[in-house]
């Protein structure tokens, strides 16, 4: 109260640093009505108040988010509330803040606000502090600065020092090998044992999950337009991204597939001789480094590198998550193990990892019973779509609705027939490969028709409900999701086919083209650290935002040009020197590693 009268006085006598604590404060938006409900305020002119009074008293600005119930208490309708933006000196409490707001709201309006009513959250508020660097931050810094030291080192010897063959040890960590190897390019002649058109398809794939996450962002963000994303939602090209998820099935097909094509070949040469725990130790050393450093970065790293109205509520889910579940996501059962996800991308790792564990066994049934494993695995399909469809119907559990959606979509499970059907056309492939079929015109563009049916019907079925007046019922958002998963996967069959026999025409063209390979190599770290630069940019926001597509568009090839350059210095820094040192210390590896080409 004392600060606070120190304002008072200020504002008096015409002090600027105590107009700018009023100056810096949120207004009632205009375009409340059209879904502009947020005033961001100035938040840097109220952050950076920091006024000496006497030499033992000083006034700091403290920003912070009003929730007032202006439509609540003139019209009756909490739809048109608005948060605005206040500025108090930092020694006030929300409490404190509270107490003011509804005095001065009491006077405006002429009547008396209920104390139930709670406009400021403490959670909201932001001041201007260095916080000293924890231990965790100090041994992050640490450790990439020796990381970053090591590949310097190799790489400035690789470069001066002319030798034949270089060590072992200088090999593994030098970026010029590296970056050579990234950018080393396929050969365009005909390999049954290779399927160029993944290439294509997991970095577009990617591409699209990106975009699919820009635009989750975006929903968020303070647009003055927010009623304009209910039109937009209603429209077919919303689908396109929306329906983003499939991404995702693509993914988990083609690892299945590589699993399979790849791991059958191995197994005939080895007599069906493999090292099952060998190849699980294999999986998890080579996936688990770069998760390993991108929870230390979010954590430590991407806090220090912004601020922002939103930067704290953001970035301390993901402090206090990972805090809590940083052992479950180096395990792989945080989809399953925990609803407070350290960074709720990687469930799709742990998912990936759960079913490697149980396709091995599968690829191996394969190896020595063929066509009797076959049919266990399309059982196991039939059974696995049945239970999800269960789940849906009769237990009431949808991805569309916010309260279920993390127990259904994360879980293994539901993700499990895009892998299975993967597996099963891997191992078609594997015994057909070098074959040429010579197939009918006819034939051909049924193929692509009936492919192209399922995957556009996957997408653009449930447009008819993406506006809010419509819910799904239960009974048909069972059917679209159980069916949806296992037609997915089927489309892309014939289309891997098509291109692999030469009837892709311009997909095939497209999707085998040299370029995507390097892309495609840093498509892991791409996906665990796109996220990076797409919260750090929702964080840093200072004013409303408008909602279209050409601005997502322009945010999201920011954020995809940051992520690739991110991606090629772990690339280089973590995951070809982890990789590199697994292949040194565990000489058996290659007979251990039945994945095929490198996958996401």
């Amino acid at each position: 109260m004392a600060d606070f009268a120190l304002v008072t006085e200020g504002l008096t006598s015409g002090k600027i640093w105590a107009m700018r604590m009023i100056d810096s404060w949120g207004s009632l938006p205009s375009g409340v009505l059209y879904g502009n409900h947020m005033d961001l305020g100035n938040y840097d002119e109220c952050v950076n108040i920091n006024q000496e009074i006497t030499s033992s008293q000083r006034v700091t600005g403290k920003y912070c988010f009003a929730d007032v119930p202006i439509g609540s208490l003139l019209l009756g309708s909490s739809e048109l509330d608005v948060k605005t933006a206040v500025c108090f000196p930092s020694s006030c409490s929300a409490a404190n803040m509270d107490t003011l707001l509804r005095g001065f709201l009491n006077q405006l309006l002429g009547q008396e606000l209920s104390e139930d009513i709670q406009m400021v959250d403490e959670t909201s508020c932001r001041i201007s502090e260095q916080n000293s660097f924890d231990g965790l931050t100090i041994f992050t810094i640490v450790i990439l600065s020796v990381m970053a030291l090591l590949v310097l080192l190799a790489t400035l010897y690789d470069y001066f020092v002319d030798t034949k063959e270089l060590p072992a040890l200088i090999g593994v960590f030098s970026a010029r090998a590296s970056t050579r190897s990234l950018f080393r390019l396929g050969e365009g002649k005909p390999n049954p044992n290779v399927i160029d058109c993944l290439h294509g398809m997991r970095c577009m794939s990617l591409i699209w999950v990106i975009f699919f996450h820009e635009y989750m962002i975006n929903f968020s963000l303070p647009n003055q337009n927010s009623d304009y994303i209910l039109e937009w939602y209603k429209t077919l090209f919303s689908s396109i991204f929306t329906k983003g998820t499939f991404s995702v099935d693509t993914f988990f097909f083609i690892t299945g597939l590589l699993l399979v094509f790849g791991g059958m070949r191995t197994l005939e040469k080895s007599k069906g001789k493999v090292n099952v725990l060998m190849m699980y130790l294999h999986r998890y050393l080579r996936l688990t480094p770069v998760v390993a450093f991108a929870i230390l970065i979010y954590m430590r790293i991407l806090p220090l590198l912004g601020d922002g109205p939103f930067y704290t509520g953001y970035f301390e889910d993901y402090n206090e998550n990972c805090q809590k579940t940083w052992y479950m996501t180096l395990l792989y059962v945080h989809n399953y193990a925990t609803k407070d996800l350290c960074l709720s991308h990687t469930w799709y790792l742990a998912a990936d990892m759960q079913l490697y564990v149980v396709s091995v066994p599968l690829l191996i049934a394969l190896y020595k019973w063929g066509k009797k494993a076959v049919i266990g695995i399309m059982v196991l399909i039939i059974l696995l779509a049945i239970c999800l469809f269960c789940e849906i119907a009769f237990a009431q559990y949808s991805i569309h609705d916010r309260t279920t959606f993390t127990l259904v979509y994360y879980a293994s499970h539901t993700q499990a027939s895009p892998y299975f059907i993967g597996l099963l056309f891997g191992y078609l492939l594997h015994f057909n490969r070098g074959k040429s079929f010579e197939l009918h015109r006819l034939i051909i563009c049924l193929g692509w028709l009936i492919s192209l049916g399922l995957l556009l019907t996957c997408v653009f079925s449930l447009s008819a409900y993406d506006g809010i007046d419509k819910v799904l019922p239960y009974l048909e958002d069972a059917f679209h999701l159980t069916l949806a998963r296992i037609a997915w996967p089927l489309g892309l069959c014939w289309i891997v086919f098509a291109c692999m026999q030469g009837y892709g025409g311009p997909a095939n063209s497209f999707l085998t083209s040299p370029l995507w390979q390097p892309l495609s190599k840093l498509s892991y770290c791409t996906y665990i650290f796109h996220m990076f630069f797409v919260a750090l940019n929702m964080g840093i926001t200072r004013t409303s935002t408008v909602f279209s597509d050409y601005n997502v568009m322009l945010r999201f090839w920011g954020d995809f040009g940051f992520s690739i350059l991110l991606s090629y210095l772990i690339y280089i820094l973590v995951e070809v020197p982890f990789g590199n040192l697994e292949t040194l210390l565990l000489p058996t590896r290659k007979t251990a590693k039945v994945e095929g080409p490198r996958q996401n």
